[in-house]
């Protein structure tokens, strides 16, 4: 029998080669394409022939894994970040440049300098100035980008819980999925977004507003700063690990077709729900099949091109390993891994020092490494300290017993003559204090 051939590709490649069939089946245009997957005509032209030559793998860069050509020396970005510091510490990577090949006869392209200084920390990214927003026409093909976010609402009118309802609308069409939820959060969030994929495949991008869940509200670290990302939510993390273009949102003008379809069922939905008794989350999750596609057989219009841009989950993707909570902890020497005020031991001898605990939408824990799920337990009872049998000597606070001739013993004070010598206070044992005490 023989094998098979396996094709390793990136989520952005899965993604340029779903758009270059397209265009091979003549689905859509090359321009098309070309603004879809952000290259220019000239580029996708060269993988179309690619793809027809070598099948598949065409769509994989040759130089993957081969050091580039045009690499500097260390010794080089060595000197040039210490002739930075000494002499052109508050200058910015274009006039450095151009200093440095004028004075110090260093040739170094603006961006090469800017890249090595933010990798050291001499320079720190500045943030543009803000655009002025414009009206923007609809997207062309379903699936090239859904508007997606949450609305905390009396959706049962006092019948049931407040609820959050959880929307997302495609933004050529104006169709619509959605789905009740306790809480906007990212365990939320997650489901909400897996059934829709299982519904319609994978969008080529997401837009949703600046909320805790979808965008990371840490600080970079130096690390971050150093390879020029930014801090991710689980979401987020999540999100761009399927090869999905998350678009964050600045105003809630800019994603104002969620937010009018949210205006829109606030009225409309909610009246639906009171003739039809609705009082609870599952009720109401119920109504939605029902209602949803009559909705958008009423409201939604056709894209302006035919063709479906959402993917199919690839066969060697688990959903549920990435739409989930990922945390990094370290494994204990007796191969414990604590999360959550939990203690789960992994049965089995690894080399692993941290590994990945994995929290599903379900609740149930993974914990891995290397992509591999180890086998393991929760401990549920916890080996209690042991109390150590020598009793510490507790000693009693004595309280001052003051002599006869104090002036407390007696009700009127005393005046004694300086010729008076104060009797010296009697030393008592321990055991004399203590029958002193009893009487």
């Amino acid at each position: 029998m023989a094998g098979r051939d396996i094709i390793s590709m990136t989520q952005k490649e899965l993604k340029r080669l779903h758009v270059i069939r397209k265009v091979l089946d003549k689905s859509i245009t090359q321009k098309e394409a070309a603004g879809l997957i952000g290259l220019c005509k000239r580029q996708i032209i060269r993988m179309v022939k690619k793809i027809r030559s070598e099948g598949d793998k065409g769509i994989i860069h040759r130089s993957r894994g081969k050091p580039s050509h045009n690499a500097k020396p260390e010794e080089l970005k060595d000197k040039v970040r210490q002739i930075y510091r000494d002499k052109y510490w508050d200058f910015g990577p274009t006039l450095a440049s151009e200093k440095l090949f004028e004075i110090d006869k260093i040739k170094l392209s603006d961006e090469t300098l800017r890249l090595w200084l933010l990798e050291s920390g001499d320079w720190k990214k500045h943030k543009k100035s803000r655009k002025h927003r414009k009206w923007r026409e609809r997207k062309k093909y379903f699936g090239e980008m859904i508007q997606a976010d949450g609305s905390r609402h009396d959706w049962f009118e006092g019948r049931g819980p407040e609820c959050v309802l959880m929307g997302y609308i495609d933004d050529a069409t104006g169709e619509v999925f959605a789905g009740f939820y306790e809480y906007e959060g990212t365990i939320p969030a997650m489901d909400s977004f897996n059934r829709y994929i299982g519904k319609y495949g994978i969008p080529q991008s997401l837009y949703m507003d600046n909320h805790s869940t979808y965008k990371s509200q840490a600080k970079s670290t130096l690390e971050d700063e150093l390879s020029g990302r930014n801090p991710l939510s689980q979401f987020e993390r999540a999100v761009k690990e399927l090869g999905i273009d998350f678009i964050h949102a600045r105003s809630p003008q800019a994603k104002g077709r969620i937010e009018r379809l949210f205006g829109t069922f606030q009225d409309r939905v909610i009246k639906e729900m009171r003739l039809a008794g609705v009082k609870s989350i599952k009720e109401g999750n119920k109504f939605l099949k029902k209602y949803l596609p009559k909705y958008n057989e009423r409201f939604s219009i056709p894209a302006a091109k035919k063709e479906n841009l959402h993917r199919s989950l690839p066969e060697d993707i688990d959903i549920n390993s990435v739409l989930c909570i990922k945390t990094e902890r370290t494994l204990r020497n007796d191969f414990t891994v604590p999360y959550k005020t939990r203690l789960y031991q992994v049965l089995g001898r690894t080399r692993a020092k941290k590994v990945t605990v994995q929290q599903r939408i379900s609740g149930r824990i993974v914990i891995s490494y290397n992509g591999k799920d180890l086998e393991h337990k929760e401990i549920q009872n916890r080996p209690s300290k042991k109390k150590s049998d020598k009793r510490k000597s507790v000693t009693k606070k004595t309280s001052y017993i003051p002599p006869e001739y104090h002036p407390w013993r007696n009700k009127k004070l005393v005046s004694y003559p300086q010729s008076y010598t104060y009797p010296q206070k009697e030393k008592r044992s321990k055991k004399e204090k203590e029958l002193l005490l009893v009487h």
